[in-house]
C-alpha cells in the first residue's frame, strides 16, 4: 500500500519515529510525500525537493535467513534501475554506481538512503522526475530531460513493484543473483573511480566489480585489489 502525505520532514524519519514508538509498520507499506522540506542524503546532505520527483520510504524486515541487510542498498539499487530503465530512450542507458546510485550519462538522478532501526531497515528512495537539483562538483539529471516528466504516482507503484519483486528474489535466490545482475547493469569494469569522504585524498583505481558479499573491489596503479566496504565514489 501507498501512503501520500502533502508535506513532511523526511519519509524516512516519519517511518523512524514510527518505528521508534513500536508502531506496527508492514513491510511492503511506502510512505510517499509530493513535498519533503527536511530531506537527507548521504553524510547529512539535505536531499532536493522537487515538486513532482518521487519522494518515498519502505520498511524491511530482514529475517535471520536472508542475506546481510548491508546488501539492501544494492537491492535498492537495482529496484530503482529496473522502475526507470523503461523511460530512457535508446541511445541512452541508466547505469548503477556502487553502491546505489542509479546514472544517467554519468550524471545522478537518484539518492538512496538506508537506516536501520532495531529488527528493520528503513529504504528512503528520492528519484529526480521533474527536477534536478544543482550540487557543486556533481552532474545530475531528471527523467523530464527525455520527455515528459513521468506521472508521481505511476512511477511509485512501478517502484514500488519492482522493490517487491527484488526482494523477492533476494530472499529466495540469495545474493549470488542479485551481484551479477547488479554487475551487469554497473559502468563497465575497469571504469576509473575516485573513494573517499569529502575532504579526504580519495583512492584512485579501476572498478573491478564486486566479491562476493557486495563490497566493492577496486584495482589500484600497483597491481593489488583494494576491497571497499563503505566510502563516497565518483567516476573519475
Amino acid at each position: 500500500m501507498i501512503h501520500t502525505v502533502a508535506s513532511t520532514g523526511s519519509t524516512n524519519a516519519d517511518l523512524v519515529a514510527r518505528l521508534t514508538a513500536h508502531e506496527r509498520v508492514a513491510e511492503g507499506d511506502w510512505l510517499v510525500a509530493d513535498r519533503q522540506v527536511a530531506g537527507r542524503g548521504r553524510q547529512g546532505r539535505t536531499w532536493f525537493d522537487g515538486t513532482g520527483n518521487f519522494m518515498g520510504s519502505t520498511v524491511v524486515r530482514p529475517a535471520p535467513s536472508d542475506p546481510p541487510s548491508s546488501t539492501l542498498a544494492i537491492l535498492a539499487g537495482l529496484a530503482v534501475l529496473e522502475a526507470v530503465s523503461p523511460l530512457v530512450p535508446p541511445p541512452h542507458l541508466a547505469q548503477l554506481k556502487w553502491p546505489n546510485d542509479v546514472l544517467i550519462g554519468g550524471a545522478k538522478l537518484c539518492g538512496i538512503l538506508l537506516e536501520r532501526v532495531g529488527d528493520a531497515v528503513v529504504v528512503g528512495i528520492g528519484v529526480n522526475l521533474t527536477a534536478a537539483p544543482v550540487v557543486e562538483g556533481r552532474k545530475t539529471i531528471a527523467l523530464v530531460a527525455f520527455g515528459p516528466a513521468p506521472n508521481r504516482d505511476t512511477f511509485a507503484a512501478a517502484l514500488a513493484h519492482c522493490f517487491d519483486l527484488e526482494l523477492e528474489r533476494w530472499r529466495g535466490f540469495g545474493l549470488d543473483p542479485l551481484l551479477r545482475r547488479w554487475q551487469a547493469a554497473a559502468h563497465p569494469l575497469g571504469t576509473l573511480l575516485l573513494v573517499g569522504e569529502p575532504g579526504e585524498t580519495p583512492l584512485v583505481g579501476e572498478f573491478a566489480g564486486l566479491d562476493s558479499t557486495g563490497a566493492l573491489q577496486l584495482r589500484l596503479a600497483d597491481g593489488t585489489t583494494r576491497t571497499v566496504h563503505a566510502g563516497e565514489v565518483q567516476l573519475a
